[in-house]
């Protein structure tokens, strides 16, 4: 690890139309108050889920988040070792999870979900076989590494073992509107196709509370965190594929009914050498229009954008990709072009002697 870092920030702005993308316990959009009056919510959680479902549709690695290692890793054995018996990969298996510090209740079952890449499970098994005496210090460095994207982006953590545990190289924060929202209740019926004539009464009777909404989207990403994690050559891949998932990707919670899938209106991407800088201040005091958010939106947040500058230092480099027009740092023509001219400021910084010292 060096002196030097360098943080990637990326502000979102997008209009969601009538949509329930991320429900709370009682089927509800998620809500928050800020500023005094409430926000339409979508939980960082869920727009990370939705990541990584777009990392696997892109081919980028994505592990396995389950409680049932032990049987991929047994399964895992029996492919290298075809002799081997159902039996004899479990007790194996077990064996090797044990000294790894990875608890296996009766059930066969880690305790919590593990997050573990693919390539961890054939490397384990890989060690094993080449091993006849297993070492436990050994043993956790190869479950450490050759780690998935969201691996390497959302962390891991063992709270049985905190040897194991992965420090995300990435914060996704709620994503929040620019307004305040109002409830909404769609109240619906359904009939039977095959009822009688005579019987005009539906079947079914139900509703769905939804809103509509500007929200504003941050995420950042500490690169030298996820080169320590998958190592310089396939960091600025992955700075490429978070950028763009986070940018294109949606929770997709009642989507068949709302049909609610929009893309982004706005997209700011810095890179800084100090700290990561989350621009939600810009709208503490909601956005007041009858003639939508999205202008005024971006307004607020570029002037909070200069106003960051009088407390924190000037970033390195800025570039907007906007449908709306903006005054800020290098403009791109579209998603790919953003991409690569990020993709080319973080590679100079990274081949500096400084960073690499």
């Amino acid at each position: 690890m060096t002196n030097s870092n360098l943080y990637i920030d990326v502000h979102v702005l997008q209009t969601v139309p009538s949509s329930n993308i991320n429900r709370d316990d009682t089927g509800s959009p998620k809500t928050a108050v800020y500023g005094g009056v409430t926000r339409s919510r979508v939980s960082s959680q869920s727009w990370k889920h939705a990541m990584r479902a777009g990392f696997k549709n892109d081919d980028y690695s994505v592990g396995v988040r389950t409680k049932k290692v032990l049987n991929m890793l047994a399964d895992a054995l029996v492919e290298k070792m075809p002799d081997l018996s159902a039996e004899d990969s479990v007790e194996q298996a077990t064996e090797i999870l044990k000294t790894a510090g990875i608890k296996i209740n009766k059930d066969g079952e880690t305790g919590a979900l593990l997050l573990i890449s693919r390539g961890q499970i054939e490397k384990i098994a890989e060690y094993a076989l080449n091993n006849e005496e297993l070492d436990k210090k050994e043993l956790k460095a190869v479950i450490n590494g050759n780690q998935s994207l969201d691996l390497a982006l959302f962390g891991r953590m063992v709270a049985d073992n905190p040897e194991l545990n992965v420090e995300g190289s990435a914060q996704v924060a709620h994503a929040i509107s620019t307004h305040e929202i109002q409830p909404e209740f769609d109240y619906f019926t359904a009939l039977d196709d095959l009822s009688p004539k005579d019987n005009a009464g539906a079947s079914m009777l139900g509703s769905i509370e939804f809103n509509s909404a500007t929200l504003y989207r941050y995420a950042n990403l500490n690169v030298k965190e996820l080169i320590h994690n998958i190592g310089s050559e396939t960091a600025i891949e992955g700075v490429q594929a978070f950028i763009k998932e986070f940018a294109l990707t949606m929770p997709t919670g009642k989507q068949k009914t709302f049909a609610n899938k929009t893309l982004p209106q706005y997209v700011m991407v810095t890179l800084r050498q100090d700290t990561p800088v989350n621009l939600v201040s810009a709208f503490e005091s909601a956005i007041r229009s009858n003639d939508g958010y999205v202008k005024d939106s971006i307004s607020q947040l570029e002037l909070e954008y200069n106003k960051a500058g009088k407390i924190v230092e000037n970033p390195l480099f800025n570039v907007v990709l906007s449908q709306e027009g903006t005054e800020l740092g290098a403009p791109a023509d579209n998603l790919s072009d953003l991409l690569n001219k990020v993709s080319a400021a973080v590679e100079e910084v990274v081949s500096d002697e400084d960073f690499n010292a």
